[in-house]
């Protein structure tokens, strides 16, 4: 049973938002920044898009970060960098690696960050990484200078499962995730789209 209660006549209801049972632990208490830390220490992620024609697809890309914005490079046939288009929403996923040796023995499942990003498309040969950052021109080696990069800015909020807590906490859903705000609410992240 996940996070219901039963009422007096019996029936099941969800607790209120913000409202944990009782006796679960608390949930994380977690600040756009540790979230946006974890982002820099991962470098991989699962992009999910809606084709033109209206397909769903999904794949994994390799990112860095600048900025609060995620850079991905491509080649510019794939699948993303023809059928994502300046300006679409995307939602991203970033897998978080827990437990250490013990992962190796137990099946623990990543933590996870989710959240929903615009896209900036700049074609192939059009970006140039060491005008924003020198830690992303080891996403575009002089051998695939002509790739297609997609800025990824994300919008809204990340929701977040196993980040800040124990990975017993991680069983329990009502404390293993959160919502947290992409940027805190007073200082915007640079360079957002507007």
């Amino acid at each position: 049973m996940t996070g219901t209660t039963s009422t007096a006549s019996g029936s099941n209801v969800e607790p209120a938002r913000g409202e944990r049972r009782r006796g679960a632990a608390s949930a994380p208490s977690l600040s756009s920044d540790t979230v946006w830390g974890e982002l820099d220490r991962a470098s991989f992620a699962i992009i999910s898009y809606v084709t033109p024609a209206g397909e769903p697809r999904s794949s994994g890309v390799v990112y860095g970060v600048h900025e609060r914005h995620l850079y991905v490079a491509v080649a510019p046939d794939s699948w993303k960098a023809r059928q994502i288009a300046d300006g679409q929403p995307v939602a991203v996923t970033v897998p978080v690696r827990r437990g250490g040796l013990l992962s190796l023995f137990a099946p623990i499942p990543p933590a996870t960050i989710t959240f929903r990003a615009r896209a900036r498309v700049y074609p192939a040969g059009s970006f140039d990484p060491g005008s924003v950052s020198k830690k992303l021109q080891a996403l575009l080696p002089k051998d695939r200078r002509e790739a297609t990069v997609l800025e990824l800015v994300p919008e809204a909020t990340f929701l977040t499962y196993g980040i800040g807590v124990s990975l017993l906490a991680m069983r329990d859903p009502a404390v293993a995730r959160a919502h947290i705000p992409v940027a805190s609410a007073d200082a915007a992240a640079p360079g957002d789209v507007g």
